[in-house]
């Protein structure tokens, strides 16, 4: 997930930025302000790859372009690192306007602030796995020794521990797409630009391959703008997502965004399909805790809160919220006959709250297995919200997820 923003610099930020191919790209960027589509600006005789694209990408986001062949998203990626100049618009890394960077500005830009993945490797066939990791830093002349050395560290990041002596012909596709991250990564540069890197792998390997990135940002924390035709890979890496048709942003969000709430009929059709119980995670679909009772409060107040809410058990608080487990109607109903004074001996403990971003997906067998709601809790133990099992159902049946329509025998605790 991309950390709160430090001050109001993005790390990277796009305004207004198109790239025209034709003549009159003046007028073309008169129709595009007017909202030409890309019927009007070919009969005059341009093709706008790119149409007044604006976005931000925070230090440590994974910002995803996701658009299908034609969407302007390569053009785009490109246009980043300096390769393609815009038409019209700015693009600032850092706060700097690289747009009006000459030649040798630029070499120093992608040496220090950029690196690329690309979709077909793009490694040396003459030269060994760690000979090509380390070429980043051989043509900032850093020492040789240095530069093997850092290769070396980063291909154990990438898990080709052994590798560094073979040849790129005896590397499979996905050990390949690995030698070019190391080589990205040995650069040692803050923003990481990705051009369909992994569309070239087979789904298994391609799935390794989203896995190695997700755990290489949880440790090195890289601003990374990955490019990408596939949604599902789309909505599995990207903190948020910008759609592109026809070189136009469609949509800007987080994947929850795009699904629940699509902008536009286009972005409506292409999320259609998606599996929801893969992108909608325990704090979008959680309710509201009602059922819950005071560890201090003793049996007969737990009975009170229990008969008022309709539930036939509820979730055991500490003073801060913390949760320390659960207790039935029926235990502290018993509990009040016997004399007690506390819910010592009737709290199950036995509870197992989640993570506020796991996936829906992952709740099912929990929720099958408890009569209790899934607890949500925070990296403290408070509880945040609960997840009745109607709740889940709903979102696998892709229905609005409100909890509506349940019955107070469907599940214990079900308002808790």
């Amino acid at each position: 997930m991309r950390p709160d923003r430090k001050d109001d610099v993005s790390r990277l930020r796009v305004q207004g930025v198109s790239k025209i191919f034709g003549r009159k790209s003046a007028e073309a960027l008169r129709k595009i302000g007017q909202g030409a589509d890309p019927d009007e600006l070919r009969r005059l005789g341009v093709t706008a790859a790119v149409a007044d694209v604006s976005f931000e990408v925070d230090e440590g986001e994974i910002f995803v372009v996701m658009g299908l062949s034609g969407s302007g998203k390569s053009t785009l990626i490109r246009m980043l690192n300096g390769l393609l100049e815009p038409t019209a618009g700015g693009i600032e890394i850092d706060g700097i306007d690289i747009t009006r960077m000459g030649g040798k500005d630029l070499r120093e830009l992608r040496q220090e602030k950029v690196s690329m993945v690309f979709q077909h490797f793009a490694l040396f066939p003459h030269r060994t796995v760690l000979e090509n990791a380390a070429y980043a830093l051989e043509v900032r002349s850093v020492p040789k020794q240095e530069r093997l050395d850092k290769a070396r560290q980063f291909l154990g990041f990438v898990g080709l521990d052994g590798w560094e002596d073979r040849y790129p012909d005896q590397l499979s596709g996905g050990m390949q797409q690995r030698v070019g991250i190391a080589r990205a990564l040995v650069a040692e540069t803050p923003i990481l630009l990705m051009d369909e890197a992994f569309s070239a792998l087979d789904p298994l390997i391609r799935r390794e391959m989203q896995d190695l990135l997700l755990d290489l940002q949880g440790r090195l924390n890289k601003t990374i703008v990955f490019i990408t035709h596939d949604l599902n890979e789309a909505m599995r890496l990207g903190d948020r997502i910008a759609m592109l048709r026809n070189g136009r942003v469609m949509q800007i969000g987080t994947a929850e965004d795009i699904l629940t709430d699509p902008a536009n009929d286009y972005v409506a059709q292409f999320v259609a399909d998606v599996d929801r119980t893969r992108v909608l995670t325990a704090r979008s679909v959680m309710e509201k805790p009602i059922s819950v009772v005071d560890a201090s409060g003793g049996p007969r107040a737990a009975v009170r809160v229990m008969r008022e809410t309709q539930s036939a058990g509820a979730f055991v608080l500490a003073r801060d919220r913390r949760l320390l487990g659960t207790v039935l109607a029926e235990s502290a109903a018993r509990a009040v006959r016997e004399g007690k004074n506390g819910l010592d001996g009737i709290i199950q403990e036995d509870v197992r709250p989640v993570d506020p971003d796991t996936a829906v997906a992952d709740l099912f067998a929990q929720s099958a297995e408890s009569p209790f709601p899934v607890p949500v809790t925070d990296a403290d133990g408070k509880l945040l919200g609960v997840i009745p099992r109607v709740t889940l159902l709903a979102a696998l049946g892709n229905l609005n997820g409100n909890g509506s329509g349940h019955t107070e025998d469907e599940e214990v605790g079900a308002r808790a």
